[in-house]
């Protein structure tokens, strides 16, 4: 989604700072767009938005249905002022998405009234700042509010029931529920491309990593390329071994001891090195099947080895610490009841560790995944969880042609990352319910405060807390005003089911949103309005670089 080409460079031009009140209505300008664009996306009957590819017309656009997607599709428009408050926006967009999964076009919808009521205000003479303070203050009552309202969620009918909820789609919500009944919040699950038409799930037994064996002379089965290790030592590092000598301290403790089998995880392996392992007569005495370190980058090794060596009681031989083979004692190396590798990776099953260290590491790794904000560090530390918990699945969906498997794969992801949050902090009643309930927190502020900021506050945040539902009843075909007087009649677990067109107990109907979604859309919405409201200038500046994303 982009502008012509020379229109852009003939406005992306000259340096320039932009004053109030242009700045604001070019702000608000671009807002609106961003929203009008995403607001049809809301709700379980959705209209989808089509995205004309970089290719050109040679190839079909693209459907989308996701807010975080559809913003990120746009890199530019070409009103200046306007493109500041749509990259604003889409990046409180895009942040959302990364860290929760889902959720945006609700961010979108309630930041774009808290912004346009709050800029009304301040047109007709309030403080910009004190009305910011007070917009944080209702937040946290929203939230609070929101937190009186989670219950947990177990089983795997009701967790399809979430995921139907979030996705639309039956047979993927049935197949998600499943799979996380299994796996658990933390497990690891792998989404690919599939063929044919047809969804598969395949589970895999205890954890295992991306890294195969190193040569084919490794496999025992007979069946396929893969060894297979009984009540197998492990050996953990991150060292190069170069010549055999190197591994001959290894072979004889293990001879001593009387070690049939060993999983041997090294950064690299010397063809020469290799030898040795791979003659007959040693492999008798000691099957030694060889993998390398996981992980392209020395965070994700260095994890992946103290994983290893946690799951197994061992110890990580390191290069930083100037640890050798020939050094080597029996209390190094990990012990597991099964290990198993093949071309593409290698797992262990039922490793010896100690339990209590075992879990004082998961707590350590998910108050890491809480208190971080970096999409890529979540998702580095998730997938490490998943190993260590020992939930591991994979899917495989199909479809009518690449384009829809393209975007089921899409849609999985995005529904797993939101089926995350909610086994690991709950779930609120769907339907934008759960906002319309936080109302009575504000209203009972209202009726407490006669400061006029802070009345105006509440009054715009009252306002923006029904506009989900206002959204997703509008999308369906149906009167928002009608629903809202009928809903509000009969009771507050009672909401609007637009799939059957009438009003239903929420919870008993299994129509459920993500409590951690829902509080990440109304922290985006609400802070990213206030702050904007406070933008009193916007600063061009010449000539950005070809293809800028701001």
């Amino acid at each position: 989604m982009r502008a012509p080409e020379s229109k852009i460079k003939r406005n992306f031009q000259s340096p320039k700072v932009v004053f109030q009140p242009d700045a604001a209505q070019g702000l608000q300008s671009g807002f609106d767009q961003l929203v009008n664009i995403i607001r049809p996306t809301l709700g379980p009957l959705p209209h989808t938005v089509a995205n004309e590819q970089i290719a050109g017309r040679t190839r079909l656009p693209e459907l989308l249905d996701s807010g975080g997607t559809i913003a990120r599709r746009i890199i530019q428009i070409a009103d200046r002022d306007q493109d500041v408050g749509l990259m604003y926006l889409r990046h409180v967009l895009w942040k959302l998405q990364e860290s929760e999964g889902d959720g945006t076009a609700t961010a979108a919808v309630m930041f774009q009234s808290i912004f346009n009521l709050g800029r009304r205000y301040i047109v007709a003479g309030g403080n910009a700042m004190v009305l910011r303070s007070h917009l944080e203050t209702g937040m946290r009552h929203i939230l609070n509010a929101l937190d009186a309202q989670v219950t947990e969620l177990h089983g795997k009918h009701k967790l399809s029931g979430l995921a139907r909820t979030i996705c639309y789609d039956t047979d993927l919500a049935k197949m998600l529920g499943e799979i996380f009944d299994i796996i658990g919040a933390y497990g690891r699950l792998e989404v690919r491309k599939g063929s044919g038409r047809e969804l598969i799930r395949e589970y895999v037994e205890g954890m295992y990593w991306d890294q195969g064996l190193r040569s084919r002379g490794m496999a025992n089965a007979n069946h396929g390329l893969r060894a297979n290790l009984e009540n197998a030592a492990v050996l953990i590092s991150d060292l190069n071994i170069e010549s055999p000598e190197d591994l001959l301290p290894l072979l004889n403790l293990c001879i001593q001891n009387n070690i049939k089998q060993v999983l041997l995880v090294s950064l690299s392996l010397s063809e020469k090195a290799m030898g040795i392992l791979l003659t007959k007569a040693n492999q008798e005495k000691v099957h030694v099947a060889a993998v390398k370190t996981p992980g392209l980058d020395i965070h994700v090794q260095r994890g992946a080895l103290e994983d290893l060596a946690i799951l197994t009681g061992g110890r990580a031989l390191l290069r930083v610490t100037d640890d050798k083979l020939a050094n080597v004692k029996l209390e190094d190396l990990g012990r597991a009841r099964r290990v198993w590798a093949d071309t593409h990776a290698f797992g262990i099953i039922g490793g010896r560790s100690q339990p209590r260290t075992l879990r004082e590491h998961i707590a350590r790794l998910r108050r890491t995944f809480r208190s971080s904000d970096d999409a890529a560090d979540r998702k580095r530390v998730l997938e490490r969880l998943g190993k260590l918990i020992g939930g591991s699945a994979t899917l495989y969906l199909g479809g009518l042609s690449p384009t829809d498997i393209e975007a089921r794969v899409e849609l999985a992801n995005r529904t797993a990352n939101a089926m995350r949050g909610a086994m690991r902090e709950g779930v609120v009643p769907g339907g934008g319910l759960a906002l319309l309930n936080c109302r009575e927190s504000l209203r009972d502020c209202l009726r407490q405060t006669t400061d006029t900021d802070q009345r105006a506050a509440y009054s715009i945040l009252l306002s923006a807390l029904e506009l989900p539902f206002r959204t997703i009843v509008t999308n369906a075909g149906c009167a928002a005003g009608n629903m809202l007087a009928e809903i509000e009649q009969a009771g507050s677990d009672c909401g609007f089911d637009v799939l059957a067109r009438r009003v239903v107990d929420m919870r008993e109907a299994g129509i459920y949103d993500s409590a951690a979604v829902l509080k990440g859309a109304v922290r985006s919405a609400i802070a990213g309005a206030a702050l904007a409201l406070t933008t009193d200038a916007i600063i061009h500046r010449k000539n950005p670089p070809e293809g800028i994303q701001t």
